[in-house]
C-alpha cells in the first residue's frame, strides 16, 4: 500500500474512532444511570453496533491492538444483550478502562509499542473475555494519579485542524462564491469603460497640443508692438481658437457625463461586492462554527472519573450543547471548562455523608448551561450545589501570598474577596496534591477567557453551591473596537473589555498614598496613563487644554482602572490580525488590524494592561519585600530513610537555595525540630520506627511547632493515602511514581 495513502487512511481512521468512542463513553454513562427497561435495551444496541463498525474500521487499516480490543468489547456487549452478563459497577469500570485503552492507542495506532504496554493490553483482553462469559467483573485497584487523563497536557492531535462540514454548508459557499462571477465581469466592464475615458482624454490632449503653436503666437504678438502678423493669419486665430474651445467643452463635457456614470456604477458594484463579501464571510464563518457538544462530550466521562476517584457522587447536567460556536473558540474554551468542572469536583462537591448531614441529596449535581446574552454573545455558566467558597479562608490564603485584601464592609461582601480565587498561587485547598491546590486552574480560566475578549466571574453561597459565568463573542474573526491614542500612536481596545468611555475633569485626579486616583459616578477609580503603561512617549500638548481628559475604564472588582488617553477616536469593526508564531504572546497586546485608511493599528489586551497598571504601582514595594525576603535563607528537614531518595531531596533543595538538615525516620527528625530552627519538613511516609504520617501528627499536637509546613512525599497514591494526609494536617502531598521536581520547588515556594 502506498507509504502517503496509508498516512491518509490512519488519520481518517483516527477521525472514526474518536467519534466511536465519544458515542460509547456516552452510552455507557448514560446506561449506569438508566432505570427504563426500554431505555437500557436501546442503549446496549446502540454499544454494540459501535463496537463492532470500530473493530471493522480497526480491521481495514490493520491495527490489531484496537481490533483486539473492539472485539473482546463487542463480546461483552453481546453477552449484556443476551442477558448473559448482568452489567455492574465494577463492569462499566472495566469498559471504561477498555475505552481508554483504545483512545491511548490512537496516538499511534500500529504494531509497535513498548512491551509493558502490550500485556497490559493482552491482561485487559482477557478480563473482558471473562467478563462476556458471565463472570462478575473484578472490582479494578483504585487508578494512580498519573493515570488520570490530564486536561492541563492533553496531547496534540494529528487531525487537530480537521472538522467535518455538512454538504449544505458546501453547497450555500459554492453558490455564493459563482455569485462572485458576476463581480468579476462587472469589474472588467468598468475597466473597459476606464480605458474609453482615457482614450478621450488622449484625444482632447492632442487637440491641445495642435493648438499650443496658436496660443504662442498670439502670446508674441500681444508682448511685442513691432510684430506685425498678416491679416489673413490675425483673422484666423480668433476662429481657431473658438473651434478649439467649443470642441474641448463637448469632449469635457462628455467625460464628465461618463465619470458620473461610471461612479453610480461603481456604487451599485461595490454595493452589489459588499453584499457578495459579506454573505460569504458569514457563511464561511458558519462552517467554523461547531456545536458545543464537540467540547462538551469529554466532560461526562471526566465528572465520573473524578468523582469515583475523590469519593464522591456526581450527576452532570449539560444544556446548550447545540449552540453553535467558533471552532478556534471552542478550542481556546476546552481547558477552561475542564479546570471549572474539575474544581466544582475537587472544591465544590461534599462528599456524600457530609451531604447528608447537610439535608442534601447525597449526589451532588454539576451544571453545564450554554446561552446566547446578545449582540453575538454566548456565556457558559458552571455551578455545583457543594458547599461554597469560604471566603475567610479564601482571604487568609490571599493574605499568605501577599495580595492587598479588600477593606471591610460592603467591598468585603460585594465580590471582591471572591474575585481574588482568579489570582495566580492562591488556593483554599488544604492540601497541595500533583493536580490540585496550587492555585493555577482558576487564573488560567480568566486569562484564557480574556484572551477571547471575554469576562468570568463567580457568586458562591455557603452551604449552597457555586456559580462561575464566562461570557465571550461567538467569533474570533471580527469584534468592536475602541480606537484611541496615546502619543503618536493609535491602538484598538476591545469593546468587550471596556466597561465605559469618558472626559473628565483634569482636577479630578487625586493622589493618594503616591497613587493616582480619579471619582467616576461616585466610585473612586486607580488611574494610570495609557502611554506610561505602554512605555512610550508622552503626547506634548493636551489635545483638551488643562481642562479635560479622555478615558476609558477596564477591569473588574478591585481591578477597575481608569486609563488617561491623548484621545478617543471612536469605534469600528475590527479584523484581527495574528502576530505570527515569533510573537504568539506579547505583554498588553493581542493582535492587530488594518484601518480603512490603510494604516496597521496594534490591539491591546484589556486584562494584561490591569495587570501592568498593578504591577507598575506595586513594583516598589514588591522590590522591597523581595529585598528582604533574600536576606534570610530558609531551613528545610528532610526526613527519608532511603539513602538514594535522601541525597536526591537534599540536591535539589539546595540547588534552589535553601538549607537542607537531614534525618532518616520520624523519631530523628523530632530531635531535630528540637534543635534546630526548621522554617518546613519534607517528608517520606512509609518509615521506620515512626512514618511521615505519625510525624506530622506529632508536629501539629506540639504548640510551638504546629503551624510548621509539612511536605509529604510518598509511592502511597491512592484516594486514601491522600485522604489520611490531609486528617493529620499535611500541607502537599507529592507522588514519586509522578515525580517532578517543579511540583516540589512550587509547593514549597508557596508554603514558606
Amino acid at each position: 500500500m502506498d507509504n502517503d495513502f496509508h498516512k491518509r487512511l490512519l488519520a481518517t481512521f483516527r477521525i472514526e474512532t474518536k467519534e466511536h468512542l465519544s458515542v460509547l463513553s456516552a452510552a455507557l454513562i448514560a446506561l449506569e444511570e438508566a432505570t427504563e427497561e426500554g431505555t437500557r435495551q436501546e442503549l446496549i444496541e446502540k454499544v454494540f453496533r459501535e463496537a463492532h463498525s470500530m473493530k471493522g474500521a480497526a480491521r481495514a487499516v490493520n491495527v490489531g491492538g484496537i481490533e483486539s480490543l473492539s472485539h473482546a468489547l463487542e463480546n461483552v456487549f453481546s453477552a449484556v444483550k443476551r442477558r448473559e452478563c448482568t452489567p455492574s459497577a465494577a463492569l462499566f469500570d472495566l469498559l471504561h478502562r477498555a475505552i481508554d485503552a483504545i483512545d491511548a492507542q490512537l496516538a499511534s495506532p500500529g504494531p509497535e509499542g513498548d512491551t509493558g504496554a502490550r500485556a497490559k493490553e493482552r491482561e485487559l483482553i482477557r478480563t473482558l473475555e471473562i467478563a462476556a462469559r458471565g463472570v462478575p467483573a473484578p472490582a479494578p485497584p483504585p487508578p494512580r494519579q498519573e493515570d488520570l487523563w490530564e486536561p492541563s497536557h492533553p496531547e496534540p492531535s494529528p487531525v487537530a485542524d480537521t472538522i467535518r462540514i455538512s454538504a449544505g454548508k458546501l453547497d450555500v459557499i459554492l453558490h455564493q462564491t459563482e455569485e462572485l462571477l458576476f463581480a468579476r465581469l462587472a469589474a472588467r466592464q468598468r475597466a473597459a469603460d476606464l480605458a474609453d475615458i482615457t482614450s478621450a482624454l488622449t484625444s482632447w490632449e492632442k487637440e491641445w497640443k495642435k493648438i499650443q503653436p496658436v496660443l504662442r503666437a498670439m502670446g508674441r504678438g500681444r508682448r511685442s508692438p513691432t510684430v506685425h502678423p498678416s491679416p489673413e493669419a490675425d483673422a484666423g486665430y480668433p476662429a481657431t481658437l473658438m473651434e478649439y474651445c467649443e470642441a474641448s467643452h463637448s469632449a469635457v463635457k462628455s467625460v464628465q457625463q461618463s465619470i458620473q456614470k461610471l461612479a453610480k456604477e461603481v456604487a451599485g458594484d461595490r454595493h452589489a461586492l459588499d453584499v457578495m463579501v459579506d454573505n460569504l464571510l458569514e457563511s464561511l464563518k458558519d462552517v467554523l462554527m461547531l456545536p458545543c457538544a464537540t467540547v462538551l462530550e469529554i466532560l461526562p466521562k471526566m465528572v465520573r472519573d473524578l468523582a469515583r476517584d475523590r469519593g464522591k457522587e456526581a450527576e452532570l447536567v449539560i444544556t446548550g450543547e447545540s449552540i453553535e460556536i467558533d471552532k478556534r473558540v471552542l478550542e481556546e474554551l476546552k481547558e477552561p471548562l475542564i479546570h471549572l468542572v474539575r474544581n466544582c469536583i475537587d472544591h465544590g462537591l461534599e462528599r456524600p455523608e457530609e451531604r447528608r448531614a447537610r439535608n442534601k441529596q447525597a449526589r451532588g449535581r454539576i451544571t453545564v448551561d450554554v446561552a446566547f446574552v446578545g449582540s453575538g454573545r454566548i456565556e457558559i455558566v458552571v455551578a455545583d450545589d457543594g458547599g461554597g467558597i469560604d471566603t475567610s479562608r479564601l482571604a487568609e490564603a490571599a493574605a499568605r501570598q501577599g495580595a492587598d485584601l479588600p477593606g471591610e464592609g460592603e467591598a468585603a461582601h460585594g465580590g471582591e474577596i471572591l474575585d481574588l480565587i482568579f489570582r495566580s498561587g492562591i488556593s483554599t485547598s488544604p492540601l497541595i496534591t500533583d493536580i490540585s491546590g496550587r492555585g493555577l486552574g482558576l487564573a488560567i480560566v480568566r486569562e484564557k477567557v480574556e484572551k477571547l475578549g471575554g469576562t468570568v466571574s463567580v457568586v458562591s453561597e455557603p452551604l449552597k453551591g457555586t456559580t462561575f459565568r464566562m461570557a465571550f463573542p461567538l467569533t474570533l474573526s471580527t469584534y468592536r473596537g475602541i480606537l484611541v491614542k496615546a502619543g503618536a500612536e493609535t491602538f484598538i481596545v476591545p469593546a468587550a473589555g471596556v466597561e465605559c468611555v469618558a472626559r473628565i475633569n483634569r482636577d479630578s485626579l487625586k493622589t493618594v498614598e503616591n497613587r493616582e486616583t480619579v471619582e467616576l459616578n461616585g466610585s473612586v477609580l486607580s488611574f494610570a496613563r495609557l502611554a506610561d503603561i505602554l512605555q512610550l512617549s508622552r503626547s506634548a500638548v493636551a489635545p483638551d487644554g488643562a481642562t479635560a481628559l479622555q478615558i476609558f475604564v477596564v477591569g473588574s472588582g478591585a481591578n477597575r482602572i481608569a486609563f488617561g488617553v491623548d484621545a478617543v477616536l471612536g469605534d469600528q469593526e475590527v479584523l484581527v490580525k495574528g502576530l505570527g508564531p515569533l510573537l504568539a504572546r506579547v505583554r498588553n497586546i493581542t493582535g492587530a488590524t488594518v484601518l480603512g485608511n490603510g494604516k496597521i493599528a496594534t490591539i491591546l489586551h484589556p486584562g494584561d494592561l490591569v495587570k501592568s497598571a498593578v504591577k507598575g504601582a506595586a513594583a516598589f514595594a514588591a522590590a522591597h519585600r523581595g529585598e528582604e525576603a533574600a536576606t534570610v535563607r530558609k531551613t528545610v528537614l528532610v526526613v527519608e530513610d532511603s539513602i538514594t531518595s535522601r541525597a536526591l531531596l537534599k540536591n535539589i533543595l539546595e540547588t534552589a537555595g535553601y538549607h537542607t538538615v537531614a534525618a532518616v525516620d520520624g523519631i530523628d527528625a523530632l530531635t531535630q525540630l528540637q534543635t534546630e530552627r526548621i522554617d518546613l519538613v519534607v517528608s517520606d511516609v512509609d518509615m521506620p520506627r515512626m512514618n511521615g504520617l505519625d510525624l506530622t501528627a506529632r508536629i501539629r499536637s506540639t504548640g510551638e511547632l504546629a503551624d510548621l509546613p509539612v511536605v509529604l512525599v510518598t509511592s502511597l497514591d491512592s484516594r486514601e493515602d491522600r485522604e489520611r494526609g490531609i486528617e493529620v494536617g499535611a500541607n502537599a502531598y507529592i507522588v514519586k511514581s509522578s515525580f517532578d521536581q517543579s511540583n516540589l520547588l512550587e509547593a514549597i515556594k508557596r508554603l514558606i
